[in-house]
């Protein structure tokens, strides 16, 4: 697989994990966000403004995976967005304030931050 079938592809996986992730964030009281220990009570607006925001970034993931030119700056908002999630799910995991289940979820958005970035600095000019 060439470098742009690669980040094509970590793009389209990136479509699914965000669109699941924004369900479960959008509707805590689902069985999907039951699976991540999410809390069920969480009052509004929060969780519609989160999912909303994930599932934001899961559109932006689709669009860029069809484009013929990959806009890099797009690619590397996107691994920003995904480290930052790593890290924020890691620290809220380290003060025990969310279960494994989803500090393993959160493992996800790193490793695709790393793919990320890696197409960036291979294909830098």
């Amino acid at each position: 697989m060439d470098r742009h079938g690669l980040i094509r592809g970590a793009l389209w996986i990136s479509v699914p994990f965000n669109f699941a992730a924004a369900l479960a964030l959008a509707f805590p009281t689902m069985s999907a966000a039951r699976l991540f220990a999410l809390p069920a009570s969480v009052p509004q607006p929060y969780p519609a403004m989160l999912g909303g925001f994930v599932a934001l970034f899961g559109g932006l993931y689709c669009w860029l995976a069809l484009q013929a030119q990959i806009p890099r700056a797009m690619v590397g908002f996107s691994a920003i967005g995904k480290l930052a999630v790593f890290a924020i799910v890691t620290t809220l995991w380290l003060g025990d304030a969310i279960g494994t289940p989803l500090a393993l979820a959160g493992a996800g958005d790193l490793l695709l931050a790393l793919l990320f970035l890696g197409w960036l600095r291979a294909t830098r000019s």
